[in-house]
């Protein structure tokens, strides 16, 4: 058996290939749309792609079940399990095979077995894994989004990124037995999660890439609970903001990616048409870096660097998918990776792109503040504070009197910031009050500073306020 991993830093997305040495066939376990890795491995084993599957309707990413059964013509496998609501609308497609609790199948010499895993989603299944070339009884469990490593998956995005409500108590009920179901089954087994450390499909994701069973149900805090009333409350507290594209990924993933091969190729464009696309009310990210930005870019942009690993998170708070969206590079050669990266999160609607030669004319700057400056200034009370760190991240400890508004949620609450004084925004790291503060800017906030400094200066700078949560 040939068993190959694959991560996206991006996006914290793990998934496999499962190869049959002996009959060349071979299975990918949650694809991401970009299929070029799988083929590459694939051709490089000496193996051809025969079968693809996923655990779940995803919601953080676009599914490449599709694209890469497209190219390959394998056999996609898809759960059948979950009420009506989650069923994949593109199923009846003729290479889809519907699969449900106990089911099998075989990749050459290696058998799949669908175990039915609802909590995280209702839908959700994993695959124990046996290669039967040497062994009769399972080696590992591909968990997808149920058991992570020192954690599992939240059950809440049905109800607080896709909007229907009153499912995340019964999605914890159902984790809970999905828990106590794993809890009776082999210590040795292998467990092989879809995320790692970073995904916003957990609270506490660990970093290392697999695990054993065995010492999930030691350490994972969700193996720890006897009581599903305990259990419940547990796994709902401290889950992250989901991000606002997760609902456009249930709803791309249940009805079926489009191929990537059906959508158009951005143009190259000058500064004419950037001023252009500006006044007609298009929306335009410039990729720069923090540095970059600040220093010059165009009126009405918002700053969302492309230096940071999970970038396309916060594209996903912020991209309209019904509008055109433009980019500016930080060099024109970044087009191919970046469009990679946007496209895995569904941002199909690119029409066009521009270089940072737009940047020799007509530019403005964006204010910044160290720390060091916003202490003298604070006591002054000249000037607002607006934390958009996470709500567990305020409430671990903050600066007193601070305004929080999550990033995610700043367009939302833009009538509530006050325009005529200093508006400083602040974050962990700088790299989040950067993307408010140009926000901000573009939405006429002519009085936007971003505090380019991480907590571990201000924390120690500024007044703090420790919070509940603090250890």
């Amino acid at each position: 058996m040939i068993l190959r991993y694959f991560y996206d830093d991006n996006l914290a997305q793990a998934s496999y290939l499962v190869g049959c040495a002996r009959t060349g066939e071979a299975l990918v376990v949650d694809p991401m749309r970009n299929i070029m890795p799988y083929l590459k491995a694939a051709e490089k084993e000496g193996l051809r792609i025969t079968h693809v599957t996923e655990t779940h309707i995803h919601a953080d990413f676009v599914s490449g079940s599709r694209e890469l059964a497209a190219a390959t013509g394998a056999t996609i496998y898809l759960s059948d399990m979950g009420d009506v609501e989650w069923k994949y609308a593109w199923s009846e497609e003729p290479n889809v095979i519907l699969v449900r609790d106990g089911d099998r199948w075989m990749v050459g010499n290696v058998r799949m077995e669908v175990l039915h895993t609802p909590g995280h989603t209702p839908e959700h299944i994993s695959f124990l894994l046996t290669d039967t070339a040497g062994a009769n009884l399972p080696i590992g469990v591909f968990t997808g989004d149920f058991v992570f490593v020192g954690d599992v998956g939240r059950p809440d995005l049905l109800e607080e990124a896709a909007g229907y409500v009153g499912t995340k108590e019964i999605g914890a009920r159902a984790q809970f037995a999905s828990v106590r179901r794993f809890k009776q089954m082999d210590d040795y087994l292998q467990i092989w999660p879809a995320h790692g450390a970073g995904s916003a499909c957990g609270k506490a994701l660990g970093a290392v890439p697999s695990s054993t069973l065995g010492y999930e149900k030691r350490f994972n805090p969700a193996f720890q609970f006897d009581e599903e009333s305990a259990f419940v409350a547990w796994l709902l507290a401290g889950q992250p903001e989901p991000p606002r594209y997760f609902a456009q990924m249930k709803r791309v993933n249940k009805q079926g990616p489009a191929l990537l091969r059906t959508l158009e190729a951005p143009d190259h464009y000058e500064r004419p048409t950037l001023d252009a696309v500006l006044q007609d009310g298009c929306q335009v990210f410039d990729l720069r870096s923090r540095g970059e930005f600040a220093w010059a870019h165009v009126a009405g942009t918002v700053n969302i660097p492309a230096t940071n690993t999970n970038y396309t998170t916060y594209v996903g708070w912020f991209v309209d998918y019904e509008r055109p969206l433009y980019l500016i590079l930080p060099h024109l050669d970044a087009l191919a990776n970046v469009l990679v990266d946007l496209r895995a999160i569904g941002v199909d609607y690119i029409p066009g792109y521009f270089g940072p030669d737009v940047m020799q004319h007509e530019t403005q700057p964006l204010a910044v503040i160290t720390a060091a400056d916003l202490a003298k200034r604070l006591p002054l009370n000249g000037l607002t504070l607006l934390d958009v760190r996470g709500k567990s991240e305020y409430e671990e400890f903050h600066v007193p009197g601070v305004v929080h508004v999550p990033l995610g949620y700043l367009p939302q609450h833009l009538d509530e910031l006050p325009r005529d004084k200093p508006l400083v925004t602040q974050c962990a790291s700088g790299y989040r009050s950067q993307i408010a503060a140009s926000l901000l800017q573009a939405a006429g906030f002519s009085n936007a500073i971003t505090l380019n400094e991480g907590e571990e200066i201000w924390s120690r700078t500024l007044p703090i306020e420790v919070g509940s949560l603090a250890s």
